[in-house]
């Protein structure tokens, strides 16, 4: 993990921190203090994971969310989720302390805590399995790109996203915020939207995603969809 990584969560770590406690409008918050330690403590595991198992995809990643070959509607997508991601913090925040208007039992706040981690094990997992995970939405032609069908790629297509959906509600019990809980679902409804567009360019691009498509039937939930 080299220097550019370090400044890059570095000034991650900040955006979060002023969305949560400008949300809040204080700094004294338990709860805050304790979802950003869960957070960027299992994030840097898994990511110094990747770095000792596989660089490359790391170095993949490092490239950031504006790529050559990324579908313009991808583009649009990741800046509007993360302007929505760091809304949806704010927001938490007005609600579980500058306002308020939510109340939540602790153990549901330590629920929430063990979700997160649940989800960067999840998201482990699915590094692990596929070298190919890109941020943006491409077919990576430069490095072999092929279909991935083992580990959790052989439970839903999307196993990635399935942890996303796990960070948010974790994010949000841990926080104590319902109206975050409820938000959300806004989010979710991002990521599931992304699965389907991204899946139409793999099936066009990427030989043998049809046939696996068709064998590994769900996207984020098996089961349920």
């Amino acid at each position: 993990m080299n220097l550019r990584f370090w400044i890059s969560l570095g000034l991650l770590a900040l955006l979060f921190a002023a969305s949560l406690f400008g949300g809040a409008g204080t700094l004294d918050w338990p709860a805050g203090w304790g979802f950003m330690a869960v957070f960027f403590g299992c994030a840097l595991a898994v990511t110094g994971l990747v770095a000792r198992d596989d660089p490359a995809l790391l170095a993949e990643r490092m490239k950031g969310t504006n790529q050559p070959g990324q579908p313009l509607w991808d583009k649009i997508f990741l800046v509007v989720m993360q302007i929505a991601w760091f809304g949806w913090l704010a927001l938490m925040g007005a609600d579980a302390v500058r306002f308020r208007w939510s109340a939540m039992p602790v153990w549901l706040q330590v629920l929430g805590g063990a979700l997160l981690i649940v989800a960067h094990w999840m998201m482990h997992l699915t590094f692990r399995e596929n070298t190919f995970l890109a941020p943006v939405v491409r077919v990576q032609s430069e490095r072999g790109h092929r279909v991935i069908s083992t580990g959790p790629y052989a439970i839903v297509r999307h196993p990635l996203y399935a942890a996303a959906l796990l960070v948010l509600a974790g994010a949000a019990l841990m926080l104590g915020s319902w109206y975050g809980l409820l938000a959300s679902l806004v989010l979710a409804a991002g990521f599931a939207w992304r699965a389907v567009k991204e899946e139409r360019v793999l099936r066009g691009a990427l030989d043998g995603y049809e046939a696996y498509a068709a064998r590994v039937r769900y996207r984020l939930a098996p089961g349920i969809w």
